[in-house]
């Protein structure tokens, strides 16, 4: 068995995050995999241009563990607000986040190392606030929920997205039937801090919620390379030495000890639109 959820453990996060190559090499795996299911940062913009009174005249967007820039691309992009500031704790993320957005014209966007317990943005200064795939990484979310409160504007939202509990179990499957971590199925999940199910109610601690949007989402991984290319660097996986972030020799572990096959997974993908208290406590 794991021992502390990777998630939460503040020993593990220079390994998740201190490489952009790693996250970049999961996200494109699981990318390439997805047979349905909404674009996120497009369903974030829609969702804003939908419940947002000013939508079309933003000031301050803030988006929060921001990683390597996706959402604030597209926050930038089709939302054209005055500026859009992106946080996030890895400093190889957010040099990332920088390069994908440096030739953006029209709308300033620049990029902030902190901590989302402690937002370094004043009291009221946001529009809008983003908190995707993120929260998950805080033992006390309702801790970044409630600093979430505090910097909105008059009229702001705040979108919160994250994934199921039971995110990609048939993955969890293979691994265990492989040998490569036989305790695969029985790890807590990574998304148990902040999940599908309790993600409402994280909110209404501080804020109140507009609306609540769930999503199926499929993947179809096209065999045990591809699959590898994801599973190498997930840190839900206790992979013996030499395994992790090495997809070429996990992959030929899976091919001795399974058939190669394409493999279906699944995850269910939360929005939670959510407002300050009356419009604003």
């Amino acid at each position: 068995m794991s021992g502390a959820n990777p998630f939460l453990d503040p020993a593990r996060q220079a390994d998740l995050y201190g490489h952009a190559s790693r996250l970049a090499g999961r996200s494109n795996a699981l990318m390439r995999a997805k047979t349905s299911g909404r674009s996120v940062p497009d369903t974030i913009v829609e969702l804003v241009r939908f419940h947002h009174a000013r939508a079309g005249r933003l000031g301050l967007v803030l988006d929060i563990g921001c990683g390597r820039g996706t959402s604030s691309v597209a926050l930038a992009s089709l939302l054209r607000p005055r500026r859009v500031v992106g946080l996030d704790a890895a400093l190889a993320l957010i040099d990332q986040a920088r390069e994908r957005t440096r030739h953006l014209p029209g709308v300033q966007v620049s990029f902030l190392q902190g901590d989302f317990h402690r937002l370094p943005l004043p009291a009221g200064s946001c529009d809008l606030a983003v908190a995707a795939f993120c929260l998950y990484h805080s033992p006390r979310p309702e801790t970044v929920v409630a600093e979430i409160e505090r910097v909105l504007a008059p009229g702001a939202l705040a979108v919160l997205v994250t994934k199921s509990l039971d995110s990609y179990r048939e993955l969890d499957q293979l691994v265990a039937t492989a040998g490569l971590d036989p305790h695969a199925e029985r790890h807590e999940s990574l998304y148990v801090s902040a999940h599908s199910g309790n993600l409402a109610e994280l909110a209404a601690t501080s804020l109140d919620v507009v609306t609540t949007e769930n999503e199926e989402h499929t993947f179809t991984f096209d065999g045990h390379d591809h699959i590898a290319e994801y599973v190498a660097t997930n840190p839900k996986y206790c992979l013996a030495p030499g395994l992790y972030g090495n997809p070429g020799a996990l992959a030929a572990v899976l091919h001795e000890s399974v058939p190669d096959r394409p493999l279906t997974t699944r995850s269910v993908i939360t929005f939670v639109v959510a407002q300050p208290r009356g419009g604003r406590s």
